[in-house]
């Protein structure tokens, strides 16, 4: 069982900056691929960013040049910085930990507002 807590989402204003940071349980944080996923109001969730346990990236076409996805293996987190906001990006974000081929787990998120 792996527990994620994401903290960091706040309302901030268009043009403005968040960091995201999600807190891993457990001693196997580094083996795990790591994932930024994001929900709107009355839409799918999506994949916004993620990093492989070798450091591979991955981002969304919506977020690239804007966010930047990293991970602290001794501290047992993954980030997410956010630049350049826009209120598109209002959203609850989730983090998601990739511990096997078949098995994952999620956090319980955090609102994200962009709005003046």
């Amino acid at each position: 069982q792996v527990q994620l807590v994401e903290s960091g989402g706040e309302l901030v204003q268009p043009g403005g900056s968040l960091r995201l940071s999600c807190v891993a349980s457990g001693s196997g944080f580094s083996t795990y691929a790591m994932a930024w996923y994001r929900q709107a109001a009355g839409k799918q969730r999506e994949l916004v960013a993620s990093i492989t346990n070798g450091g591979s990236l991955y981002y969304a076409n919506s977020v690239k040049d804007r966010f930047t996805i990293s991970r602290a293996n001794a501290k047992n987190t993954v980030y997410l910085q956010m630049n350049s906001l826009k209120p598109e990006d209002t959203a609850v974000y989730y983090c998601k930990a990739q511990v096997t081929s078949l098995r994952d787990y999620w956090g319980q998120g955090t609102q994200v507002t962009v709005s003046s």
